[in-house]
């Protein structure tokens, strides 16, 4: 039996809208090869998790040899050296006074933590989260996670959590344009903490770049907006960079576009380029609000996937990958600006590094244009460039390959999405 075929008879798939009719048997750098031996040009890394590129050598070696040395102890049981050296390296790279770190296997489980500790820091039950927004599929996840696709048939959620508008400048709730607008998204709320919640949040929580949303990028004023009234009502910033941390914007995090400290950051997705780890890091005040036996992780920063980690962070520095990302994402962004003036299809282009999000618009009042999103994908995997689709609406184009893209390899995937979008255009 092939892949396809176990996977109809033993796993649960029924979650699944539709596979890639791809089966990946190895990959390198920017390129999966499936089972028969065909290449393609992976855009969307593991929904940018291979940051690093595909099987990046110095990350495997440093797997090998802690493989050779210990898999597995428990790290909140005993002490994991792997995990101690990477929490002091993560200490060292994130922004502001960010320093002791919970490790977990995921971004769902690193934002479930950083909602606990900020309840138990504060003293307050209450969050603020943001609309078209995506955290995670646990219950506690969901529960701030602002798409409503994401969440329906699996309630009851949590109590005591507020909306406020996405920064979505291309479909403003407010019906305003930027800048004009005196960003209404972070003024509105003051509106939220004032009428939405009883006056007891404990924290607001954003990613910096909203990536299941569709590639949404705030203002630059945003954030700074956003913190005077978040601390104006006392309460923390927990900054979610589980898909846009790790080089993907350009910056190690994505928040460090907007001039801001979180008080508590979530990673995940690329920070061990593929080895399941999640962590979230606090600043030490706020981190020693835990009392022995209110948090725990029995896989939690397993030594194998701590050494990937600690390569993974040493690659981006040595490479510069940050770096390749800007260049790398400017360069598609310049083109793809003028594919926006070139196909009536493309109603927005969105992006910062190599996170780049592609709206597609059936007409002139933004009709989204979901069907025509999947077709493209469809055209561009047969043509051999994998990308992916998302949004709240589904009509997102979405460009995340990992951050080694050579500009050979950019200039592909532009000639690739100008073949396919084209006969779809007026």
């Amino acid at each position: 039996m092939n892949a396809k075929q176990l996977y109809d008879e033993y796993m649960i798939t029924s979650m699944v809208a539709g596979f890639e009719p791809v089966t990946v048997e190895q990959a390198s750098g920017c390129v999966i090869i499936d089972t028969e031996g065909r290449e393609y040009l992976d855009c969307f890394s593991g929904i940018a998790v291979c940051n690093a590129g595909h099987g990046h050598p110095k990350i495997v070696d440093a797997a090998h040899r802690q493989l050779d040395k210990l898999i597995h102890c428990c790290t909140y049981v005993y002490y994991n050296p792997r995990a101690a050296e990477l929490a002091r390296k993560l200490a060292q790279i994130t922004p502001g006074a960010l320093q002791k770190s919970f490790f977990g296997n995921s971004g769902a489980e690193a934002l479930e933590g950083a909602m606990r500790l900020a309840k138990q820091f504060t003293n307050r039950t209450e969050l603020v989260c943001l609309t078209m927004s995506f955290h995670g599929r646990t219950v506690g996840t969901l529960s701030i996670t602002g798409d409503y696709s994401r969440k329906k048939g699996t309630g009851p959620y949590l109590s005591g959590i507020a909306f406020a508008p996405a920064p979505y400048c291309y479909r403003c709730p407010f019906k305003l344009e930027y800048p004009q607008c005196g960003v209404a998204c972070a003024e509105f709320l003051e509106h939220v903490f004032r009428y939405q919640t009883a006056g007891g949040v404990a924290a607001f929580i954003a990613e910096p770049v909203l990536g299941e949303g569709g590639i949404i990028i705030p203002p630059p004023e945003y954030f700074k907006k956003a913190m005077e009234i978040v601390r104006d009502n006392g309460a923390l910033f927990i900054a979610d960079e589980v898909q846009s941390g790790f080089g993907r914007t350009g910056k190690l995090f994505a928040i460090e576009h907007y001039d801001v400290e979180p008080d508590i950051m979530c990673m995940a997705k690329g920070i061990a380029n593929g080895f399941p780890l999640g962590a979230f890091i606090a600043r030490p005040d706020i981190a020693e609000a835990f009392n022995p036996g209110d948090h725990l992780s029995t896989f939690g920063g397993n030594p194998v996937s701590c050494a990937a980690a600690m390569a993974n962070i040493d690659v981006m520095s040595d490479e510069r990958l940050p770096r390749n990302a800007t260049v790398r994402g400017d360069e598609l962004m310049n083109s793809l600006i003028e594919f926006k003036e070139k196909y009536s299809l493309v109603g927005d282009v969105r992006g910062k590094g190599l996170m780049i999000g592609i709206e597609l618009i059936k007409d002139k009042n933004k009709t989204p244009a979901s069907e025509e999103a999947k077709q493209i994908r469809k055209l561009c995997r047969e043509a051999g460039v994998l990308i992916g689709v998302g949004g709240v609406f589904g009509n997102v184009l979405r460009l995340q390959p990992p951050l080694v893209l050579t500009a050979e390899e950019g200039q592909r995937v532009l000639d690739v999405l100008e073949k396919s979008l084209c006969p779809m255009s007026d």
